[in-house]
């Protein structure tokens, strides 16, 4: 039987965390959510309606809390997950929303191997170009994967089940797999496009003249290609530095393709490139 949440702690009030709790409010209304951030988020997000009550120190936001949701950058949930399993209590669920999780699961293996609170990575594929508990909307997570990553032989226990029971309520499709693949599918899906993006931006700046073109023509199809630019580097630095060698390999991928298109502007050889591309798009567009 799956398991309730009567209290929540959310670690980060942000983009993510307070989706998270908005979504909590929404559809566990008898769930208490206390948020932990610095000041200023929590009297935001207090603000919004996110969270019951806001804590300053880590011990009081976990403290009996029945699952504890962390959702901050991937260095600072490395750093806290040794704290975090000595605080939580011995029936607590743990999971994150880290982007990258080899690192995390690494670490959190060795910081829960002999509690009793367990920990569930996870990663939900959903998100905004901009950040923090402003942007939060608690229909974040409604129509998207959600990876959980396994772990033990608890997948399909009470506390999990009680995780994936909430996740149903949202919207969210639980995809389970292991760290290692998670990553290396997270390069080419959600690393590289960003990359890609903050790419594609740099080029089209320096390109800009003092007339500013070719800015000045630009039309909603350059816009939504530089969506994903609009994201702050504090937001990807941790998930680029450790996700490294899986976005070496992506981007060698691009740019042999690259190499490809170029080789071939001259000739109609570009056609299956288009075609191809067209049938991806098609399909991840009628998966929505």
């Amino acid at each position: 039987m799956a398991a309730s949440f009567r209290r929540v702690a959310i670690l980060g009030t942000g983009l993510i965390g307070g989706s998270f709790a908005l979504a909590l409010r929404k559809y566990s209304p008898d769930t208490m959510v206390i948020g932990w951030d610095k000041g200023q988020v929590l009297r935001q997000a207090l603000e919004r309606g996110a969270i019951h009550e806001g804590a300053g120190d880590l011990s009081i936001a976990v403290a009996a809390a029945d699952l504890i949701y962390v959702a901050l950058p991937v260095g600072q949930t490395i750093e806290l997950l040794p704290e975090i399993a000595r605080l939580a209590s011995l029936e607590a669920l743990v999971t994150d929303a880290s982007s990258t999780k080899r690192s995390v699961c690494a670490v959190a293996a060795q910081s829960f191997h002999e509690t009793g609170a367990h920990f569930l990575g996870g990663h939900p594929m959903a998100g905004k170009e901009i950040s923090g508990i402003a942007a939060a909307d608690a229909e974040l997570f409604r129509g998207s994967k959600y990876a959980l990553i396994k772990n033990s032989s608890e997948e399909k226990s009470a506390r999990n089940g009680g995780f994936l029971a909430f996740l149903e309520k949202l919207g969210a499709t639980p995809v389970w797999l292991d760290a290692e693949s998670h990553d290396r599918a997270a390069a080419m899906v959600s690393h590289l496009p960003q990359l890609l993006a903050i790419a594609l931006a740099g080029v089209v700046r320096e390109q800009t003249d003092e007339t500013g073109l070719p800015v000045a023509l630009a039309g909603r199809g350059l816009r939504d290609a530089l969506r994903l630019a609009g994201s702050p580097y504090s937001v990807w630095r941790d998930i680029i530095l450790t996700n490294s060698d899986n976005l070496e390999g992506a981007l060698d991928r691009i740019i042999q393709a690259l190499e490809h298109l170029r080789g071939n502007l001259r000739s109609r050889a570009l056609e299956e490139q288009f075609t191809a591309a067209g049938e991806l798009y098609k399909a991840l567009r009628d998966l929505q």
